[in-house]
């Protein structure tokens, strides 16, 4: 649907590989018509990028991503933002805000929102604020400045790790904000009175980049010592994705069962986890192939038996909202199993199209690997029946035509 409305779109970092929910986004709304321009806090750290990255057309921008490594910068942004009508009130905001939250990073907030205001790349007309932590809050900053309306997409770490006067406060300033699981959907709902502002909108699966697989999934299970069982998991190597309990799950499997393990994904938990997997007597069956990019993951998916991922809370609330390599594996026929987190029971249901246990508990995640392996049937209806899901509830363009009737509604109305 074609717009003459620029839209500048806050991201935490661009691109970045364990997000190809929104960069999936971004093209669909080009596709849609909609013009954009990319702001970035931070500068990209992934040594890969995804194909889709490259499809978008939108140019990218960066803030400081600390204020004193670019105190020029910062400074020229203050003194142009200082004669805009909505200084004075966004300086207000941000002091209320700095008395619940005395730390660096608000003012690194404020500070990134007066450079953006300042500098307006691309001259946008509307802001879109993608996490409702950071990056909302540059934009919240940056919309009272300039004078220009802002919306959000809310996820999974920055609901869970925010706090409720925060949200609460910036729900209100938002013309709308949407989330992608209903669990998220119904806690932001519960901290504004204007709960029509607030939309479950799951991002879904470009399904032209996962098309139907065509071949087999294997009949292996775990009985062929030179052909064993292959589970997989995609994710960054972080505490919300469990991978400590997944790791005591499989060095619980029964001794006569084969398999192996295939890691995709770089993280800050690696190398403890390459140690916890020695120390399990596992690592001989464990690959570690670090980041890989969309193509390589889509093979790994059509070549696996299994896909697992044992999302946790963690003690600071940090959560997956509903996973996408979930979605993406699903698509593929692939029998999944995870745990009862957020978002992930809206996708699988135990025993009818995938595998969900408890989160923390090692034995019955075992206990369904187990069950896992030994049926190569099983996990052939389990996988058919994920993908039906997939294709029928979770194709994303569900999502961008929701996106764009957001949009379009609220510039009809301006």
């Amino acid at each position: 649907m074609p717009t003459d409305r620029k839209i500048a779109v806050i991201l935490k970092g661009y691109p970045r590989l364990s997000e190809t929910f929104i960069a999936q986004e971004l093209l669909g709304l080009e596709k849609a018509g909609h013009e954009l321009v990319l702001i970035a806090l931070r500068r990209p750290t992934d040594g890969k990028r995804h194909p889709v990255h490259d499809e978008i057309r939108a140019d990218v921008h960066y803030l400081p991503e600390y204020l004193h490594e670019e105190p020029l910068r910062v400074l020229k942004g203050l003194v142009r933002s200082l004669p805009k009508p909505g200084f004075w009130k966004a300086l207000g905001l941000f002091v209320k805000d700095l008395g619940r939250d005395l730390t660096r990073n608000r003012f690194r907030r404020f500070g990134q929102a007066l450079v953006l205001a300042s500098e307006w790349p691309g001259d946008p007309r509307w802001l879109h604020a993608h996490f409702i932590h950071t990056p909302a809050s540059v934009t919240a900053y940056a919309s009272v400045i300039a004078g220009t309306p802002w919306t959000c997409s809310a996820h999974a770490k920055d609901i869970w790790t925010s706090p409720d006067w925060e949200l609460s406060e910036k729900l209100g300033r938002a013309r709308w904000t949407v989330t992608c699981t209903r669990t998220g959907y119904e806690h932001l709902q519960s901290l504004t009175s204007q709960k029509a502002r607030v939309h479950l909108s799951y991002h879904g699966l470009d399904l032209e980049r996962f098309p139907r697989f065509d071949g087999e999934h294997s009949s292996r299970d775990g009985s062929d010592e030179a052909d064993p069982v292959r589970i997989v998991s995609v994710g960054r190597a972080v505490g919300k994705k469990g991978y400590d309990v997944l790791l005591q799950a499989l060095a619980l499997l029964p001794e006569d069962l084969h398999w192996r393990f295939e890691h995709i994904g770089a993280g800050e938990l690696t190398a403890k986890l390459k140690v916890l997997g020695s120390e399990l007597g596992i690592s001989d069956r464990i690959a570690w192939k670090g980041a890989l990019d969309q193509t390589d993951v889509l093979a790994h998916y059509r070549t696996s038996d299994i896909f697992a991922l044992a999302c946790r809370v963690t003690a600071d609330g940090d959560r997956d909202g509903l996973p996408n390599v979930l979605v993406e594996a699903s698509s593929q026929r692939l029998a999944c199993v995870s745990t009862a987190i957020s978002g992930v029971p809206e996708l699988l249901v135990d025993g009818e199209n995938g595998r969900i246990v408890l989160s923390e508990d090692a034995k019955a995640l075992s206990l369904a690997l187990e069950q896992l392996i030994r049926d190569p049937e099983g996990r052939r209806r389990l996988g058919a029946a994920a993908e039906k899901r997939v294709r029928a509830h979770f194709d994303h363009h569900s999502s961008i035509e929701q996106l764009t009737t957001l949009f379009a509604n609220e510039w009809k109305a301006a």
